[in-house]
């Protein structure tokens, strides 16, 4: 469903704990007056739900590219449970809003499954400035918020299948 037909900040089901969890965000500088209110809704989201603020490391890249490496850093040198990337790309002129889209969403995908762990792609991709304030704490909710969420919800999954090894 788009999300201009929903708020990014309410949830289909109920989002669990997370306490006893750990998270690491790995946030893009580029375009910081929609990052760091999508940092803002991540961390409140994690915290409202449990997690403790000494459980939540937070790195910035310079920009949503270094999204991937940002993540794979975080898997290789800390204990998180999940790794939440936040960023924003608005479209230009030319095709490198393309290229920032794709490889970031492969990126980001092949580190989780290449470190087994939740690595969730919380990049707002939009059209222009006003979509990104829309979906970071506007009218449509906050994307940092829903990746928190669906942060939540893989370690939990996660936990749940490996209890049943």
């Amino acid at each position: 469903m788009a999300s201009s037909l929903k708020n990014l900040s309410v949830f289909e089901s109920p989002v669990p704990s997370a306490e006893n969890m750990s998270f690491g965000i790995v946030v893009a500088e580029w375009n910081s007056n929609i990052t760091g209110k999508l940092l803002e809704g991540a961390v409140s989201l994690l915290k409202s739900k449990g997690c403790k603020e000494k459980d939540i490391i937070v790195k910035q890249v310079p920009g949503t590219f270094e999204l991937t490496l940002g993540s794979q850093l975080l898997c290789e040198h800390t204990d998180v449970d999940a790794v939440i990337a936040l960023g924003c790309v608005i479209q230009g002129e030319t095709r490198h809003f393309d290229f920032i889209c794709h490889g970031v969403s492969q990126g980001l995908n092949h580190v989780a499954l290449e470190y087994n762990t939740p690595v969730i792609f919380g990049v707002l991709t939009t059209d222009n400035l006003q979509q990104a304030e829309d979906r970071a704490g506007g009218k449509h909710g906050n994307k940092g918020e829903e990746a928190a969420a669906t942060a939540i919800k893989m370690v939990t999954l996660k936990e749940e299948l490996s209890q049943n090894e």
